[in-house]
């Protein structure tokens, strides 16, 4: 595959990227498909396929050049372009998944009705019903059972009658289950919404607030009535709620309800991969927070193997989602247990990754990914790469949606340039950093006893420091267990560093005593 998206005009142009998303499979496919149509060897459409897959850059210029279509036609031919993409996309093996599948189906039953086939179209329509129930595709399912239900007074039978009460039946099951699936699925997204906009609770006044919300959106359910998919939003709904409140003990009990969901429902983690996989991440993050190093290991060696099941789906997104959380959970494993060195493999790999046009990163993970390579390398005495890692977050501009990031980012920065001994930063950062940090909307107590530490850095003498060191770690040695705030000290272990100065050890050591003593 090549090189995707250089310039500005590349991100504006869907073609142009839906093209160079083609594996060379999928393009093979294309031009097999397009030969079949009769006349098309020679069609522009073909021609300006051909021009943009030999292109790294979308540039319009160039193509008006080549003589291929006007300016006027351009606009049409691409989007005529498009269409045909899709269709061969829509045919190829790969994505012949059982919802693309089942909608084929409908589509058949649909003009064999208009034809006034009546009988051929019931006989599908009862096939592609069952495909949809066996698969919990409700929705399509409904829509299904609709259609018959339109036939069925058109198509007289002597069941009739029967038939008539069965459909209704069904139809009124199906619109019950897919109301109670929507209002789950609409809750898990509106927290998913607040998780994003402001991020976790902050005060019990705020926690009270989004319980009472929780609880307002909650349905009224009866748990044994409920299917797979009801099941599966229920336990994201809670997932989230117990995430927003820090609850990290109810967050592994509802990703292992979750993720065991899917386990004794084989033929759903095919029909549902993205969701499997998300939910074995959910898994991992709940354990690391609960530091069960143990349950961690088996659930991390269950998402590394996931992909020699033969059943499992293949795909471009779910590699990239497979490569994004196995590698976000390594360095979670690594910090868990306190083992910075010999990291630099690790880092090796999943740079290349990040590089390579296969996976799709989006730069909200590579700056997370970042921020745990600095880490990674501040907790293995390497200050100068810890420096360097920071530095590529800090001069990231675009990154407004991740505060937290940013702040944590810039007093690690601040702490490697101290301990590297880069005096002569010093005083330039202790402004800017102060100066980011006091803009900043929403903080923590934590992080503004950061503000005052670094606002004074610059006054106190060398002789003075081991006393200032421990004077901030009795203030932020409070907050270590509450609920509000420990959440800081998972972003930048400064507890930890502050009693490496104090006991003049390696913070690596101090972090590593830690974790044997913490983790499960």
């Amino acid at each position: 595959m090549r090189k995707i998206i250089t310039t500005l005009n590349d991100h504006n142009d869907s073609l142009f990227i839906l093209i160079k998303s083609l594996s060379k499979s999928e393009k093979r496919q294309f031009k097999l498909y397009v030969g079949r149509l009769v006349g098309n060897s020679e069609a522009k459409f073909l021609q300006l396929f051909e021009f943009l897959d030999k292109e790294k850059t979308y540039d319009e210029k160039a193509i008006l050049k080549s003589g291929i279509v006007t300016k006027t036609q351009l606009s049409n031919l691409k989007a005529h372009l498009y269409r045909q993409l899709l269709i061969s996309l829509r045919l190829t093996p790969a994505h012949q998944n059982i919802r693309v599948q089942i909608r084929e189906q409908l589509d058949f039953a649909t003009i064999l009705y208009q034809k006034g086939l009546y009988k051929q179209s019931l006989k599908i329509l009862d096939k592609a019903k069952s495909m949809a129930l066996e698969n919990e595709e409700k929705n399509v399912a409904y829509e299904i059972v609709e259609l018959e239900k339109i036939i069925e007074t058109q198509y007289i039978t002597r069941s009739i009658a029967t038939r008539a009460d069965e459909l209704a039946v069904q139809a009124k099951s199906l619109s019950e289950q897919n109301v109670m699936a929507s209002k789950l699925s609409n809750l898990s997204l509106q927290l998913y919404s607040i998780m994003l906009k402001t991020g976790y609770v902050k005060s019990d006044k705020e926690k009270q607030e989004l319980t009472d919300y929780f609880d307002g959106h909650l349905p009224n359910y009866d748990y044994d009535l409920l299917n797979f998919r009801e099941k599966m939003w229920l336990y994201k709904a809670h997932l989230w709620y117990s995430f927003l409140i820090q609850d990290f003990l109810s967050c592994y009990k509802y990703a292992d309800r979750y993720v065991r969901l899917f386990d004794e429902n084989p033929l759903m983690i095919k029909q549902n991969p993205v969701f499997y996989l998300k939910g074995i991440h959910y898994l991992l993050e709940s354990l690391f927070y609960l530091k069960h190093e143990s349950k961690f290991r088996e659930a991390l060696e269950k998402l590394t193997t996931v992909k020699e099941n033969p059943n499992f789906p293949k795909g471009d997104n779910l590699d990239t989602l497979l490569f994004l959380y196995t590698s976000s959970n390594r360095f979670n494993h690594r910090f868990m247990i306190g083992e910075f060195k010999d990291g630099e493999n690790l880092v090796k790999e999943v740079l290349t990754g990040l590089k390579s046009p296969k996976y799709r990163i989006d730069e909200h993970h590579v700056m997370i990914f970042y921020y745990k390579m600095a880490s990674l390398y501040f907790g293995a005495g390497d200050n100068i790469k810890c420096i360097e890692y920071c530095q590529k977050i800090i001069n990231n501009h675009s990154l407004k949606s991740r505060e937290d990031l940013m702040c944590f980012s810039r007093i690690l920065n601040l702490i490697a340039h101290y301990e590297a001994g880069k005096d002569y930063h010093l005083e330039s950062l202790l402004r800017s950093t102060y100066k980011f940090l006091i803009k900043m909307d929403d903080m923590h107590e934590v992080q503004k006893e950061m503000i005052k530490f670094v606002r004074n850095l610059g006054d106190i003498y060398p002789h003075e420091l081991k006393a200032e060191f421990k004077k901030l770690h009795t203030t932020l040695k409070q907050y270590e267990d509450d609920p509000y705030e420990r959440r800081a000290f998972l972003y930048l272990d400064v507890l930890s560093w502050l009693e490496s100065k104090i006991e003049n050890r390696p913070v690596a050591d101090v972090i590593k005593e830690k974790a044997q003593k913490l983790i499960r």
